[in-house]
């Protein structure tokens, strides 16, 4: 039991220090590793293992809307990066530019994709002509390089992974309605397979993604109180379309500019994973996504039988399609708890000679800790039932945090007497919809807005900054 204590104490308090809290994570439950790279990281396997399910889910439920995987070069070149104003303003202070080949120097510069917008441009230029092509529906699994200033693991870094869909459509009314349900995807993957209550809304004009119409996103609360972007979802309308030259002839034999949408959901969601669920003795991982979703730790396993009954329930688990491991390692018993503790496996299954005996074994959630002794009969349904129950507590505790950390108000004052008083979180409070009194508030509260919520309330009749008549009830908070 001394390695399980002193594992836990290399773990920072979170309510000591939430920052070197999560460094500790990602660093004790190898996740990543840091490089000679600055904001680069070598993602473990353990971590990648991580994203690799989320991929998998994602990658379903993307086809299950008829998206076909692309992929496009990692190389843009400048000119063609250059073509859509908006878009190469927002991006240009994050660009990473390749001006070599070898040792000769290159006639015009390359960007590193910080996203691919103009490289599907370019693509679609090429095959629409026709009403007949559209719509197109495409995905691609990539990296992307963005030059941040402060990096921080998964959370921002100056390469990372993720998906980017991008399609074009013959009508905006198409288009609108793609964006609105691939946001709508997003929401239900974080809500169902990462137990991550969102709110689901729209950005402020000054928040768009760049060269953007609307800009869509699904918001989430961290245990700190602090908002994280966990998804996106943009409509374009026709302005790519006319930079780029893409052109189709129509049911009525006339020329028309197509409509065009983007999205996309990073490893930035392992980042959230951690900071939703986890706590002090180290990662909490949903069951949807976790490696490991049961561990075998065989007590007294040098007594007769112990590793074969063990090596016997674990086939039967994995047949059940249940993600098991049997840690038959000559490593102590107290050590295996602590190891598979820390890195967030939501069941842990002991299993010794009494247990043996008795045709029954121990089950310990990971989330509460709680000891359950089950039989080893139907242990399949039984385990599967627990991770249910699992993924059932890990999202109304979140969703508890959200809620208690949510507060409605009226004035400048108010948001930050509360501030003060309860600490960070989402505030609700009415806008006027002008830019200049958004920058005011975040200037005076700390707290930026985060998304028009779709269920919109109605606090009161005025901005809370101005006094003017509102538009918008807005999610306000400090962000990741």
């Amino acid at each position: 039991m001394a390695q399980q204590k002193k594992m836990v104490e290399d773990i920072t308090s979170m309510e000591e220090d939430f920052a070197k809290w999560y460094t500790d994570i990602v660093k004790k439950a190898e996740l990543i590793e840091y490089t000679s790279v600055k904001g680069c990281m070598v993602i473990r396997p353990y971590g990648y293992a991580i994203w690799e399910n989320m991929q998998r889910i994602l990658d379903g439920m993307f086809k299950e809307t008829g998206h076909e995987n692309v992929c496009m070069p990692m190389f843009i070149p400048e000119s063609l990066l250059q073509k859509e104003k908006d878009h190469v303003e927002g991006f240009a202070p994050e660009v990473a530019w390749v001006t070599h080949g070898g040792s000769e120097k290159l006639e015009e510069r390359l960007c590193v994709r910080p996203t691919s917008e103009t490289l599907f441009c370019e693509h679609y230029a090429n095959i629409i002509h026709s009403h007949r092509d559209l719509p197109k529906l495409y995905n691609q699994w990539v990296s992307v390089v963005r030059w941040e200033k402060t990096t921080r693991p998964f959370l921002r870094s100056r390469e990372f992974l993720w998906q980017e869909g991008h399609t074009i459509h013959a009508t905006a009314e198409e288009a609108v309605i793609e964006t609105e349900k691939m946001l709508n995807v997003y929401a239900t993957f974080c809500e169902k397979y990462l137990a991550m209550p969102v709110i689901k809304g729209k950005k402020t004009e000054s928040d768009k993604f760049a060269g953007a119409v609307s800009t869509y996103a699904i918001e989430a609360l961290m245990h700190d109180g602090k908002a994280l972007q966990a998804g996106t979802s943009h409509y374009f309308g026709d302005g790519f379309a006319k930079a780029f030259g893409i052109q189709y002839q129509s049911k009525e034999n006339k020329l028309e500019y197509p409509h065009q949408t983007s999205w996309g959901v990073t490893t930035r969601l392992i980042g959230a994973i951690i900071m939703t669920h986890g706590d002090d003795n180290g990662l909490v991982l949903p069951p949807a996504v976790a490696p490991i979703q049961a561990v075998i730790v065989p007590i007294a396993a040098h007594k007769e039988g112990v590793l074969e009954k063990s090596a016997e329930v674990a086939s039967g688990l994995k047949s059940a399609g249940i993600r098991v491991k049997l840690d038959d390692s000559n490593n102590s018993a107290g050590w295996k708890f602590a190891e598979y503790e820390m890195k967030g496996v939501p069941i842990r299954i002991e299993l010794g000679p009494r247990d043996i005996e008795n045709n029954q074994c121990v089950i310990v959630t990971r989330h509460n800790n709680e000891k359950t002794v089950v039989s080893l009969e139907n242990l399949s349904e039984t385990i599967s039932q627990k991770l249910e129950e699992v993924n059932s507590a890990l999202y109304n505790k979140a969703l508890e945090n959200r809620e208690r950390r949510t507060y409605s108000c009226t004035s400048m004052d108010e948001i930050k007497a509360i501030l003060e008083e309860k600490g960070d979180g989402f505030v609700k409070a009415m806008w006027c919809g002008e830019e200049e009194c958004e920058d005011k508030v975040k200037e005076l509260t700390g707290v930026g807005s985060r998304c028009i919520p779709f269920d919109q309330e109605n606090l009161s009749e005025t901005c809370v900054c101005c006094g003017k008549p509102a538009k918008h009830m807005v999610y306000w908070g400090k962000a990741y």
